[in-house]
Formats: C-alpha cells, sequence, structure tokens
C-alpha cells in the first residue's frame, strides 16, 4: 500500500523523532529507532517542553543540524514542525518522514486533532488528570490508552497548556507544502478518523518531491515501529521530483 517515490537530497547526518500532541519520546523512539538502527542512522528522539511545544522542537532540530543534514520525522503535530522547519532551512533538511498528517492551513475548524486537543484540555482543567485519562482509556485501543496514560502523566501538570498550544496550532498551508523542495515521505492510516487519509493525500498531491505510504491502525497498534520501517523502506533521497 505505497505509491512510488520522486526527488534527491542529502545523506543525513542524523534523524531527529518529533512526537505528536500529548505524547512523548518514548512514542517517537518506538516509531523511528528501530528502523534508523537497522540503517545505521544516528537518531535523537525529542521529549517537547509542554510550555513551548512546538519552540521547543524547532530547537531540537535547530541543535541537531549542528551534526549535518537532519532527517526530520513527526508524528502528527510532529510530521508539521517537520515540514515547517525543512521549509524555513532547507540547507540543513536532508528530507522529511511525516506520519499521519492531520490538517492542512491555518483554519481549523472542523480539524479532529485540534478538537480532540482543545477538549481534553478543558477536561483536564476541570476535572483532574486521572478522571480523564480512566476516560481516554475506557474509549481507546489498549496500545493508545498506556503511551497516552505514560505521556500524560510525564507532561502534567503541564499537560492542559501543550494541548492548548496543539489546538490552536496553524497547519501547514498549502503554498508551503507546493514549495518544499526537500524530499518527503508520508506515512498515514487509512482507517484513522483523527488523522483522515484525505490529508495525507492532499500533502501527497501538494508536495512536489513526496511518496506515500498506507497502513492501518491495526499495523500501527501492533508495532509502532511500522511508521520507520514503511517511511524509510527507501532513503529519504530516492524521491524523484515529479
Amino acid at each position: 500500500m505505497s505509491q512510488p517515490a520522486r526527488s534527491g537530497g542529502l545523506p543525513p547526518a542524523v534523524v531527529v523523532g518529533l512526537p505528536g500532541t500529548g505524547s512523548d519520546a518514548d512514542f517517537a523512539r518506538r516509531a523511528f529507532e528501530p528502523a534508523c538502527a537497522a540503517r545505521d542512522l544516528p537518531f535523537i528522539a525529542v521529549e517537547p517542553d509542554p510550555l513551548a511545544v512546538v519552540a521547543s522542537c524547532r530547537a531540537a532540530l535547530d541543535a541537531a543540524a549542528e551534526r549535518g543534514p537532519v532527517l526530520a520525522v513527526g508524528i502528527s503535530l510532529g510530521a508539521a514542525i517537520a515540514i515547517e522547519w525543512a521549509a524555513a532551512r532547507p540547507e540543513a533538511a536532508a528530507g522529511v518522514l511525516a506520519a499521519l498528517p492531520a490538517w492542512t492551513g491555518a483554519d481549523t475548524t472542523g480539524c479532529p486533532a485540534a478538537l480532540s486537543a482543545a477538549t481534553t484540555a478543558a477536561q483536564l482543567r476541570a476535572d483532574g488528570l486521572e478522571p480523564v485519562i480512566d476516560r481516554m482509556r475506557a474509549g481507546s485501543p489498549p496500545w493508545l490508552a498506556q503511551a497516552l496514560t505514560q505521556s500524560w502523566r510525564t507532561h502534567w501538570p503541564e499537560l492542559p497548556a501543550a494541548l492548548e498550544e496543539a489546538a490552536a496550532y496553524a497547519w501547514p498551508e498549502p503554498a508551503l507544502l507546493t514549495a518544499l523542495c526537500v524530499p518527503t515521505t508520508i506515512v498515514a492510516a487509512v482507517d484513522d478518523p483523527v488523522h483522515p487519509i484525505s490529508v495525507a493525500e492532499r500533502w501527497y498531491a501538494l508536495l512536489p518531491h513526496a511518496r506515500l505510504h498506507r497502513i492501518t491502525l491495526a499495523e500501527l497498534g501492533a508495532d509502532p515501529g511500522v511508521l520507520g520501517a514503511r517511511g524509510l523502506d527507501e532513503p529519504a533521497t530516492a524521491a524523484a521530483p515529479r
């Protein structure tokens, strides 16, 4: 379930993994580090500052770029940050692996991920951490419930602020995606209502040097490493321009 690649880019000196909203470095590590290790690529998993999520991720990418070209890999919000960083610093970017993109453009009306983040933040401020975790666990598959329980407890009590920042985040505009000059791989789940496959397909249509891999939530739940395995199954430099 993939589409062929199209571009060229710099060989990465380091891979930097950015987690999604409310997630943590541990999940980014499980998603990407095995594939990086298999390819002898140095890997850094970023633990975002819950009081400055986007800024702390950008700072980690800037710091890593001192070592050489960075392959920026991210999940959901992390994917958008990776795209925007690569657009701002193409000379430092070996490429991007964007997993589970959630939206396109600054108007997030109707964005399931933004709505979920805002709703969860409000519940946390009203009810506290553990009651919200209990409700989340009751309505989530076990793999996701376990991952979010860990990361939410890690980021508490600043978690509501992190979720509010994510809810207000302006996703990459079509013009930015169209202008991105580095090779980009998208990995998306065909049955994920929070990260609709239609968003990934739109990104693929807009990005000039892109490839798209489709997975299922069952595959992701069985092994988060499927994101890295699919996203790095060819060198990031293998894409060719349309």
